[in-house]
């Protein structure tokens, strides 16, 4: 296949999902997660081509959030910038620090580097619904891949986690009261993008984060990486056995409400980013 063909398949498969899955409405805003990595700057390049090709009838923006940490995020945000001129897409940038008090580096230095994805993660999924409701979106998209998928199936199952399985393999997310979120990508392989983004000479940010060399994911995707070698439908068939797992029905799962602490969207009465920031301003020297 010559590159012209593999650009046309790729985005035509984007295409396919997303229509496919009826991921939109015309005249929406959808704020698209952009962190400069390889993943959301292909998202934003393919999601500003196609809804000019099919008339989507989108607004779209691009969402990223700075979770304060140096040499890593400032650089990264760089590339956004960049990214928002390359596509005159208008941006919109959250941190950590505005929303929280808090920057990763100043987590890190409280609790060292034992927990430190978990702080962000929980952190960063609270900011981009902040950011997305800040600048009226009616969803997010996010870059999240086929490879990514199954490494947080592998995660879930080993955590005997299986309540997460439906909602990760999801196409699109969002409990009551929060804003669905969809994932273009999910049939698209992680090496895909990669030659996407080398042969488009598209402008992204490559260095890995500096917090996150141990951290749990990285050991399921060394997994998957050793299972492709064996049988290379790995990736898709995780996906979906992940999808085949559910809860019985008669299981009670826990409802949506309100925090009270923060007024935002939770399973519990304190969201679990009020109870890790807890956590850290008891611990913070006054």
């Amino acid at each position: 296949m010559c590159k012209d063909c593999f650009f046309w398949a790729f985005e035509e498969e984007i295409h396919y999902t997303i229509t496919s899955a009826n991921l939109f409405t015309p005249g929406e805003t959808v704020a698209i997660g952009a962190s400069g990595g390889k993943d959301s700057t292909v998202l934003a390049h393919t999601m500003k081509i196609l809804n000019e090709r099919y008339n989507y009838g989108l607004n779209l923006i691009l969402l990223s959030v700075d979770e304060g940490i140096t040499g890593y995020r400032d650089d990264s945000l760089e590339t956004v910038k960049r990214n928002q001129q390359q596509y005159e897409l208008p941006l919109t940038i959250v941190s950590y620090e505005e929303l929280y008090g808090w920057t990763m580096d100043a987590i890190v230095k409280q609790i060292g580097l034992k927990n430190n994805c978990t702080f962000c993660g929980v952190f960063r999924r609270q900011a981009l619904d902040r950011g997305a409701m800040k600048v009226g979106a009616n969803k997010i998209v996010t870059g999240h891949n086929a490879d990514d998928i199954a490494e947080t199936v592998i995660m879930n199952v080993l955590r005997g986690d299986i309540a997460r399985l439906k909602r990760c393999t999801a196409i699109t997310t969002g409990a009551e009261g929060c804003l669905p979120r969809c994932k273009p990508f999910k049939y698209t392989y992680e090496k895909e993008i990669v030659m996407y983004a080398y042969f488009k000479k598209l402008d992204y940010f490559s260095t890995e984060c500096i917090y996150s060399p141990n951290a749990y994911r990285g050991f399921a995707r060394t997994y998957i990486k050793d299972l492709e070698k064996i049988r290379p439908s790995s990736i898709i068939d995780i996906i979906h056995s992940g999808e085949c797992l559910s809860v019985k029905t008669e299981v009670k799962m826990p409802t949506q409400t309100v925090c009270q602490r923060c007024n935002f969207v939770s399973s519990n009465d304190i969201c679990k980013a009020c109870v890790m920031l807890e956590g850290l301003n008891k611990g913070r020297p006054r």
